[in-house]
């Protein structure tokens, strides 16, 4: 019976070629080192520092919100640093992918939340805003299940600093007070940077759509 198979084979395909290939114990996105790699690291501390921010902004005084802020601050910055690590270090990975997202939309989230409960932001702005991240999470969730990942487009990333600027200029509000030569106050400018975030985000959340209808067109996926 061997030796008919090994007349069988072709010549390409010796005995050591056809030797199964070894499992992987377990895949390189979801292994230890890798799922505990620096950039995932900053993007779990992230989630952590988000109850931190609102334990601290609960109580809105003067040095609580100054403190608030700093974390708020500290948390935007991992954002800004695990994404560049990864890239530099080659060390993107699924976990990574899933959880960054993830944590970017509860630091927002949570921000928006309790200044529309302290009414330092109208509760339709933050509803509008909130609800755009839940539906182009959704596309972006529906597309992958299809194969199609879409990195994240200029006019998103505009949306975001803005975003991350008027919670910080929101949570200040009441501890910092701006010089008198300042024709505004941090309310003032932190609305305004909320709207225009507000702007930024339909026309990516448009612009992300269109991507993504195309590129399904174009790979006849219906």
């Amino acid at each position: 019976m061997g030796v008919v198979l090994s007349h069988a084979m072709p010549p390409s395909e010796t005995p050591a070629t056809m030797t199964s290939p070894q499992p992987e114990s377990t895949p390189k996105e979801f292994g230890v080192e890798q799922m505990l790699n620096l950039p995932n690291v900053l993007t779990f501390l992230r989630l952590l520092m988000i109850p931190v921010y609102v334990g601290l902004f609960a109580t809105p005084t003067a040095g609580r919100a100054l403190a608030a802020a700093g974390v708020f601050c500290l948390a935007a910055f991992t954002d800004l640093l695990d994404g560049h690590i990864a890239r530099q270090r080659a060390q993107v990975t699924s976990i990574g992918r899933l959880f960054d997202p993830i944590a970017d939309k509860c630091l927002v989230t949570a921000g928006l939340v309790l200044l529309v409960q302290f009414q330092r932001v109208e509760a339709w702005l933050a509803i509008a805003l909130i609800v755009r991240e839940l539906a182009v999470t959704g596309v972006r969730a529906a597309a992958a299940s299809r194969g199609l990942v879409m990195a994240a487009g200029v006019l998103g990333k505009y949306k975001v600093v803005l975003q991350i600027t008027a919670i910080m200029l929101l949570t200040l509000e009441g501890a910092v007070s701006l010089p008198d030569f300042i024709p505004f106050t941090l309310h003032q400018a932190g609305i305004a940077a909320l709207y225009a975030a507000l702007a930024f985000s339909l026309l990516s959340a448009g612009q992300y759509l269109r991507d993504v209808r195309n590129d399904l067109c174009r790979r006849g996926i219906g």
